[in-house]
């Protein structure tokens, strides 16, 4: 699966639609094009008639079309990246790397090819000097038998590298509280087990590096369908709306028909007051938990313990609980005064009801544990400054911001695929254009001999 357990992902995962990817239908069209002169020049038996820039040896009886070729593929995304999806780009090698012959029946030549790779899950630098890059992937081959591959492969490394990445940073800038990974209803469905795979590396590796142990939250079945986790969630604001804008019976009749083992978040920013609503859901809650704590039924009690309250106030709304200042930053959406005003009226709740005096220290201590969830709009650069500030959020909810890819932010992974090698006369020479160097990784793996 990753570099934390030695193991790489089985191939049929990925569900590669073979058939069409052995015939070009997911490349660009000019490595069709290239193969495709390759193939005729191989046919034709041609050798090379132009002016080599390897001036010091003859190349008159090179085979074009047969040309065995170095390529590396690497990422500059600065300062590091969290790689991901080599193993799918392994997979499709295995699969696609060949020609079909004049029968049109396809000859699977990866058996001759050499491959590195590191592992998913590895860190690639990168000092944004392009002499000086970490290649993730290596393949000495013949050219026309992998040419058509480069663009899934790339296209597969960019998609989640740049996911993993991005989450990586969010948890060095939550200080390794939990993230609830939200970004499926931004992105085409197709993509959400590799989205949910990125995610799960890089809680892995936040965990491996910092000796944390950061929790995997996702939303959908599929997210977690390559490592074996599974979709998880409370209630929407549909849930809400369903029940005519009852936030406290909703998560009545949530606690008691969903498993215990569902974590109960109430969703507290229907009425855009997040306080009002988080005392009606905990009122309404506690009585429950006490009423079955008290007949000595912990087990029903279990399932009106409330787990977190969830803010999500839109970013263009001011809580009724936060007094105006006249700055966006300070007033709107989810902002640090809000999820103060919760925490101190979270803690002090069980104060304001009618229970025994036996009950308080249980009822101070159900309310205490209660953790606020914060979504809508969040990022890195966000989060880090909530954290400076110390605000007291437990679990980040974080969405299309872990898909972003741009320049400007940082945070583009797009990833390149150059020649920097021929083989001529059992030798390799460097062939690479202006700008681009054979280059190395410790990291590097050899798959294939």
């Amino acid at each position: 699966m990753s570099i934390f357990n030695g193991k790489r992902l089985d191939k049929n995962l990925f569900a590669i639609d073979v058939a069409r990817m052995r015939q070009g239908w997911y490349s660009d069209a000019y490595f069709i094009n290239i193969f495709n002169i390759l193939q005729v020049l191989s046919r034709d038996s041609y050798t090379f008639q132009g002016i080599s820039d390897l001036k010091e040896i003859d190349t008159k009886l090179l085979k074009t079309g047969d040309i065995k070729v170095e390529m590396q593929i690497f990422t500059r995304r600065r300062p590091f990246s969290l790689i991901a999806g080599v193993d799918e780009s392994l997979a499709i090698l295995e699969e696609c790397t060949g020609y079909f012959d004049n029968n049109n029946h396809f000859i699977n030549t990866y058996k001759e090819l050499e491959v590195e790779a590191v592992q998913d899950g590895s860190f690639a630098s990168y000092d944004g000097d392009p002499l000086n890059v970490q290649p993730v992937i290596k393949i000495r081959g013949r050219y026309r038998d992998f040419a058509k591959l480069e663009t899934p492969i790339l296209g597969a490394l960019t998609e989640a590298t740049r996911v993993a990445t991005n989450v990586y940073n969010v948890l060095e800038a939550t200080r390794g509280k939990d993230v609830l990974f939200f970004p499926a209803r931004f992105a085409h469905y197709k993509l959400q087990a590799l989205h949910g795979y990125a995610y799960s590396l890089a809680v892995q590796a936040y965990n491996h590096k910092h000796n944390k142990n950061s929790a995997t939250f996702v939303s959908t079945d599929d997210q977690g369908d390559w490592w074996g986790g599974k979709g998880g969630g409370t209630i929407a604001h549909s849930s809400i709306a369903c029940f005519l804008g009852d936030t406290a019976e909703t998560m009545i009749q949530f606690s008691r028909i969903i498993p215990v083992e569902v974590p109960r978040i109430a969703l507290v920013d229907f009425h855009n007051d997040c306080v009002g609503e988080t005392l009606k859901v905990m009122t309404k809650m506690f009585e429950k938990y006490w009423q079955y704590y008290s007949e000595g039924d912990l087990e029903e009690a279990k399932k009106y313990k409330l787990f977190a309250v969830r803010s999500d106030t839109s970013g263009n709304m001011r809580d009724v609980s936060v007094e105006p200042l006249g700055d966006e930053l300070l007033d709107l959406g989810v902002n640090p005064r809000l999820i103060w005003n919760l925490r101190k009226a979270i803690d002090g709740a069980y104060l304001l009801w009618n229970i025994p005096a036996s009950a308080n220290d249980l009822a101070r201590q159900w309310c205490q544990d209660i953790k606020i969830v914060a979504t809508g709009g969040f990022n890195a650069d966000k989060i880090k400054k909530f954290e400076k500030l110390q605000v007291p959020i437990d679990i980040y909810g974080v969405g299309s911001s872990l898909l972003e890819n741009c320049c400007n932010h940082g945070t583009s992974s797009d990833f390149t695929a150059d020649i920097v090698q021929i083989f001529i006369d059992g030798q390799w020479y460097p062939m690479a254009k202006v700008g681009r160097k054979v280059c190395d990784n410790p990291n590097l793996e050899r798959i294939k001999d």
